[in-house]
This record gives C-alpha cells, sequence and structure tokens, in this order.
C-alpha cells in the first residue's frame, strides 16, 4: 500500500540522528531508488538542504518532516482539478494511454462516478483498432447500464466521436468518456490518428476535449516518463491518471511526472472498486509516502 512506497526512506530517517551531508547523499540515492528521475531527485534533495539550513533543523525527524512538506509543495505546484462543469453539454473527456495500463477500468470508474452524482454518461469506444478493447468497453458499458457509441472494427476513431458527441446531444447526455487506441509500437500511426480525434471534437464540440487525461501505470516506474513524453507530443495532455497505485509501485514517478513534464496529476486508482478512483490531494499523497 501507498505507507510502504517510501519505506527505505523511512528506515533511512530513523537510522539517522543528525542532518548530514552523507544524510543528504544517500536520500538522493533513494529518492532516485524509488521512481524519481535523476533531475528531480537532485532537485528535491537542492531546496531540501535550503530549507533545512533556512530553519536550522538540526534533527534526521526534522528533515524527515521538511522534505514532507517540500514533495507536497512540489505537487501543490502543478496541481488541477478535474474539470468536471461545462456550459455547453456534453462535457467530454477523452482517455488517453498505452494498452494495459488500466485505461478502459478507469472509463469505468470515472463513468460510475459521474452516474453516483446522479449525471447520465455515453462511453464512446474509439479504440477501434482493437477489437477487444471495444468489447471490454461494452461489458463496462452494459454492466454500469450506460450509453455507448461502437463503429466495425479498424474504423476512423473520429467518426466514433464525432456520433458520440451528436448522439449526446440529440438524447441530452450530459458526459461523454472516449476510450482511444494505445499502440506505442506503430507511434507514428497512433499520434496521427490522436490529432485527428481531436481536431474533429474542436470542431463538432466547438471547443478543445474538457479533459485529456493520460493514464499511466504506477507500477512502470520511470518508463512512464517516456509515454508521458510521446503523448503530449502529440496531444494537449490536461491532466495525468495514475492506475495500479495499489500495487507494487513506489509512487515516486507520480513527482517525477508532475515536475518533468509540468503536468497535473488529478486521480488516482488504488483498488479495483469504483471509488478507489480518488481525486488526487499533493498533502495526503506527501503524508503518505512519507508518514
Amino acid at each position: 500500500m501507498l505507507r510502504n512506497l517510501f519505506r527505505r526512506v523511512s528506515d533511512l530517517f530513523a537510522g539517522a540522528g543528525e542532518a548530514t551531508d552523507e544524510l543528504f547523499d544517500e536520500l538522493e540515492e533513494v529518492l532516485i531508488a524509488s521512481d524519481l528521475s535523476a533531475r528531480v531527485a537532485g532537485l528535491v534533495v537542492e531546496r531540501l538542504r535550503e530549507g533545512v539550513r533556512e530553519q536550522r533543523i538540526r534533527s534526521a525527524e526534522g528533515v524527515r518532516t521538511e522534505l514532507r512538506t517540500q514533495l507536497a509543495a512540489m505537487l501543490a505546484q502543478h496541481a488541477a482539478p478535474l474539470v468536471t462543469e461545462t456550459s455547453d453539454p456534453p462535457l467530454l473527456y477523452l482517455v488517453v494511454g498505452v494498452n494495459g495500463t488500466g485505461k478502459t477500468t478507469t472509463i469505468a470508474k470515472l463513468a460510475a462516478r459521474f452516474q453516483k452524482q446522479g449525471r447520465s454518461v455515453l462511453l464512446a469506444a474509439a479504440d477501434t483498432f482493437r477489437a477487444a478493447a471495444v468489447e471490454q468497453l461494452a461489458v463496462w458499458a452494459e454492466r454500469l447500464e450506460a450509453e455507448m457509441v461502437r463503429h466495425q472494427s479498424g474504423g476512423d476513431p473520429a467518426a466514433v466521436l464525432f456520433d458520440s458527441i451528436r448522439a449526446a446531444r440529440a438524447r441530452n447526455l450530459e458526459v461523454v468518456i472516449a476510450d482511444t487506441a494505445g499502440r506505442l509500437h506503430t507511434k507514428r500511426n497512433l499520434m496521427e490518428e490522436l490529432k485527428k480525434v481531436d481536431r474533429v471534437v474542436r470542431k463538432e464540440l466547438g471547443r478543445p476535449p474538457d479533459e485529456t487525461l493520460l493514464v499511466l501505470d504506477a507500477t512502470t516506474g520511470q518508463n512512464a516518463l517516456v509515454q508521458a513524453q510521446e503523448f503530449k507530443q502529440a496531444i494537449g495532455i490536461t491532466g495525468v491518471v495514475i492506475a495500479k497505485l495499489d500495487g507494487t509501485a513506489k509512487g515516486g514517478m507520480i513527482i517525477t511526472i508532475a515536475e518533468e513534464m509540468q503536468l497535473p496529476v488529478k486521480l488516482i486508482g488504488i483498488g479495483e472498486k469504483a471509488e478507489d478512483l480518488q481525486d488526487f490531494d499533493a498533502q495526503a499523497f506527501a503524508n503518505w509516502l512519507l508518514p
């Protein structure tokens, strides 16, 4: 669970009495091992040193408290709430990410969240490349009793979004959540496809997607940064969803994504239930990492 993600940091502070240069050096190594990039780990330690010096902190426990404060501040700097309202329905979420990251499950959890609020949802099966992806989304649509728009396998994903927006307006549905393909091994074709989807949405909706959410698998560690760079280059990502944070994930990649990509982490998935998709809270997360 989250409380174990930075166990090595906790062990490090537990074994130290004073804030020494050796403690800072060891801390930087531990942060990198906990999936922070080398640059971000160095930045965290640099800011921590400054805070310790300015506040004349002497004890290792004081350093630990200051580290918690610094991590929360770094995450909060890029924070932004999930967009949940629009004056011109439907509210449209475009969900992107590599296959296997938990994208479809995240979509289902989002749909369940809106339904719990009493709002009507339409699921758009725009991952037309994989028939299995469409079928998986169809299972969730049936389970949630949500509307769904799908085309034949191999069809144009942009056409799915076009029809979904029109269907939502015709049926007075409030929220459209769109699944998209995530095959980085054909990166060029995928990214061009996403750009076309984005153009069609902007033209038909009259504005960009209300959210373009990138789903990342917390267990992939720093490889998630590469995925984020690819998708951000192709399409205007508005925020990140970190899925599978209940497994073997170390958690540091969340800080790396926020700082390196200047992207807000908006949601975290910490379990299989619908309510396990939670709004991201920087201070709460820092407290979990360093209890």
